[in-house]
């Protein structure tokens, strides 16, 4: 009989300790310090000139709209911060212009964002527990469309698989990361500035231990 594992119970296999993602996404952080400076005022940029454009009156037709415009801008930079931060990861050249033009994964990244809300949502209604179990679980289907081009279902089914085994690690780390964000915002919100791109590359140094 043969003692090879499959795919998924071999990425099972590979559990990973949530002091030793936190440490390397602060390394990671360290070594790209220019980068993350030149993201953040990159992304200030953004959120400065989406915010002129939807102003106090929400109920105006103008307004709506432009409303759904700034969400849509929001969703290309999130896919586009993603597909940076697998580059910067990885050791690649990073490319700005992936902030807007990874456009063509808007709706699925989109439908596959509503479907996991509503499947948390409906966890969290019935006892909690089942919703953070979902969430974990389901977690990485965004990185996985961003990077593999999966689709809605796809992605989904694969992040099941990659977290199978090691769900009480992601949950301790997801703790991790809440408190040292908490302690950011408590320093001024300067702390922030550390703290989250330090969140952000440890979950994509996870991601890839896992994948």
């Amino acid at each position: 009989m043969s003692s090879e594992a499959s795919p998924a119970q071999s990425s099972n296999s590979k559990p990973f300790s949530p002091v030793e993602a936190i440490s390397m996404g602060f390394k990671f952080f360290k070594e790209n310090l220019v980068t993350f400076i030149k993201l953040g005022a990159v992304l200030l940029v953004i959120n400065v000139i989406s915010g002129m454009f939807t102003g106090e009156d929400n109920t105006s037709g103008l307004a709506v709209l432009m409303s759904i415009v700034s969400a849509i801008v929001s969703i290309l930079v999130q896919i586009g911060m993603t597909k940076i931060l697998l580059d910067l990861h990885d050791g690649k050249a990073v490319n700005f212009h992936h902030l807007y033009s990874l456009y063509p994964m808007l709706l699925r990244y989109l439908g596959a964002s509503i479907l996991y809300g509503l499947m948390v949502a409906v966890g969290i209604i019935f006892l909690v527990i089942p919703g953070i179990y979902l969430a974990i679980k389901y977690q990485f289907y965004g990185i996985l469309i961003v990077d593999k081009n999966l689709d809605i279902m796809a992605s989904l089914k694969k992040s099941g698989e990659m977290t199978k085994g090691n769900m009480m690690n992601l949950f301790v780390l997801g703790l991790l990361l809440i408190v040292i964000n908490f302690v950011g915002a408590m320093l001024l919100g300067l702390g922030l500035l550390i703290t989250i791109p330090t969140s952000m590359m440890a979950m994509i140094y996870v991601y890839r231990k896992l994948s």
